[in-house]
């Protein structure tokens, strides 16, 4: 078995080098995943990128039958990650090894994986592919998981009044938590005139998302092509057909 621990534990007195041939004949991995120029330095003046690539060549050194990626990304800063994400999805791809990945981040898990495990408590909660779980959520902390927002309400059979006070048109019974994700939210700085459901609120920050704008209003963020500032009125405009879910009495948010 490869494993990559999560702080990437590299020997600090030894060389790159020394630090894959430690764990066998590091060949031309080095090459293959960028660091080979690095070989003769130590880990301390490796930035976080060259030594999640350099742990990994560590593990396939051992040329394993299996690699466990234990948190991979974890202790990359936020720039850095996005960028390492790409790369070690492609070695991973180029090594046709069976891979168990650890994570607590969606985003991670579904760039990585080919099928994710959801685990609460010791138990698994639900299985499937990202795309899957994205669609259709098993429970809300699995929605959650996968980055979606929870606004919670009261179904009354064909409509869900949510506690925030919008009726949305789908069905539900008792209470519910009805789960969007930001990119499904529009946000406008004038109450919808087609009567669909919005969560009207003050804009309260503002952050430029491609050619649009992350506006969290009322407690919920979407996306807006009015250039709202904070303070201003806005209205978050649900969308048609939104999961609905039993509401769960435990967390919601999986842990950091």
């Amino acid at each position: 078995m490869g494993w990559v621990p999560q702080e990437h534990a590299l020997f600090p007195h030894l060389t790159v080098a020394r630090n894959v041939a430690f764990a066998g004949d590091p060949g031309d991995l080095l090459e293959r995943l960028g660091v080979g120029h690095l070989a003769g330095e130590r880990p301390g003046r490796l930035s976080g990128g060259e030594r999640q690539r350099v742990a990994l060549a560590r593990a396939l050194a051992r040329r394993p039958r299996v690699l466990l990626l234990d948190e991979p990304l974890a202790a990359l800063d936020a720039h850095t990650r996005i960028g390492v994400r790409g790369e070690l999805a492609e070695h991973l791809a180029e090594a046709g090894l069976p891979t168990l990945l650890v994570t607590h981040d969606f985003r991670d898990a579904a760039a990585l994986a080919g099928r994710v495990c959801v685990l609460r408590d010791g138990a698994v909660v639900q299985t499937g592919t990202p795309d899957a779980l994205l669609a259709a959520p098993a429970t809300p902390f699995v929605a959650a998981f996968t980055g979606a927002q929870l606004l919670r309400g009261r179904g009354t059979g064909a409509t869900v009044q949510l506690d925030a006070g919008p009726v949305v048109p789908v069905p539900g019974s008792g209470r519910v938590v009805v789960a969007v994700h930001a990119h499904e939210l529009r946000v406008v700085p004038a109450a919808p005139q087609d009567g669909a459901p919005a969560i009207a609120g003050t804009v309260s920050a503002v952050a430029p998302e491609g050619d649009r704008h992350r506006v969290r209003v009322a407690g919920v963020e979407g996306l807006s092509e009015a250039p709202l500032r904070p303070g201003d009125a806005a209205w978050a405009v649900l969308p048609g057909a939104p999961r609905v879910l039993a509401e769960d009495p435990g967390p919601h948010r999986p842990p950091s």
